[in-house]
């Protein structure tokens, strides 16, 4: 406990430090998604590595609630949860042997699980952070029914460090399905859209929806008889090694993802219905889009507006760093951002624009 005051206390100096010196922050946790997200092209820019101030602080399986700092270990984290047969619900992608529990919060990580469990921000009680001006701050609990008005500490989820560092997390965690399976088969993409659409709206125990290289992958989760029934229902081949599959796609270690070229993440309507004649793998029960193409971005980011949803650039090469990542903003969404920015970091040093490259 000790340690942790002092961990705490070294982050918070640090930060109090920057604002007197206005000196731009870089927040660093496992390193595995420094890829996301813009860089910024400040100059006066120095590390913070928030991996010092990790441990599990609390977990109580009957409660179905875990709370720890920032800084710890992803895989740490499923680990415990393991030997209780629970698990993170929203299955956020490591992208790296290091991957840090606030590294997933920060960028609002969510994997193939996401739209029949819900987000990584459906899931966070409460949050600890640093804020800009170094003031330690608190928010929410380690219950669902802990906040009247807004709840700050889900904000934190997705904005990349740029609102605050964050200390500790509280997060609600699921039981692991008893039984566990996938289906396999052979379609055309219109023809695994509509298949999609058909079961996102049947009471299947559903937990993924993807689509690639002509094969519709539907995994099944929960009690034995309704996996085995719902089997029956969809049909298919059950696929062997079906963990290995979902991991490698979460983790984008698939063969798909084994390209130069620039790699666009489309989150769309499920009823959406993108053909933008590139290769792509469609996840998230038809909501989400992987896209590898070297198309115009605001021609790409078009489509997906005229589809009612939004582009990302997710990944590109090095010569490729100064592009925009996130969709530009319309001007009351963007003072939002602006007045929460002056609020929670009036000197604009922690991740400078990392979201967007003037915030």
């Amino acid at each position: 406990m000790i340690e942790s005051k002092n961990r705490t206390q070294e982050l918070q100096d640090r930060v109090r430090a920057a604002c007197n010196d206005k000196t731009m922050l870089k927040i660093v946790g496992g390193n595995s998604k420094q890829f996301y997200g813009n860089n910024s092209t400040k100059n006066n820019i120095e590390v913070i590595e928030t991996r010092i101030h990790q441990g599990i602080i609390s977990y109580e399986p009957s409660e179905l609630v875990i709370t720890a700092r920032a800084g710890t270990p992803l895989k740490e984290i499923e680990a415990i949860l393991a030997e209780n047969n629970q698990m993170l619900p929203f299955e956020p992608p490591h992208f790296g042997e290091h991957a840090t529990l606030g590294g997933a919060i920060a960028t609002g990580s969510s994997g193939s699980r996401r739209p029949f469990t819900g987000s990584a921000r459906d899931f966070v009680l409460g949050t600890k952070i640093i804020s800009g001006k170094g003031d330690i701050m608190s928010f929410g609990g380690q219950v669902m029914k802990n906040v009247a008005g807004y709840d700050v500490s889900r904000l934190m989820v997705g904005a990349l460090g740029t609102l605050g560092l964050l200390l500790e997390i509280s997060i609600k965690v699921l039981p692991r399905p008893n039984t566990e399976v996938t289906q396999v088969i052979a379609m055309s993409q219109q023809e695994a859209l509509k298949t999609m659409q058909k079961h996102n709206q049947t009471p299947l125990p559903l937990s993924a929806l993807a689509y690639e290289n002509e094969k519709l992958y539907i995994r099944l989760s929960g009690a034995a008889s309704a996996v085995n029934s719902s089997q029956k229902k969809v049909g298919g081949e059950t696929l062997v090694h079906a963990d290995k599959f979902w991991h490698q796609l979460n983790e984008q270690t698939h063969l798909f993802f084994d390209n130069n070229a620039p790699l666009w993440r489309l989150s769309v309507p499920y009823t959406a219905n993108l053909d933008l004649n590139e290769n792509s793998f469609i996840d998230w029960a038809g909501a989400l889009y992987w896209m590898h193409s070297d198309m115009e971005a605001e021609e790409i980011r078009q489509h997906a507006i005229e589809q009612g949803g939004h582009a990302t650039l997710f990944r590109v090469s090095n010569d490729q760093l100064t592009q925009e990542r996130f969709t530009p903003l319309e001007a009351k969404i963007k003072q939002l951002h602006v007045n929460l920015k002056m609020r929670f970091d009036p000197y604009g040093i922690l991740n400078y624009g990392r979201l967007y490259s003037d915030l």
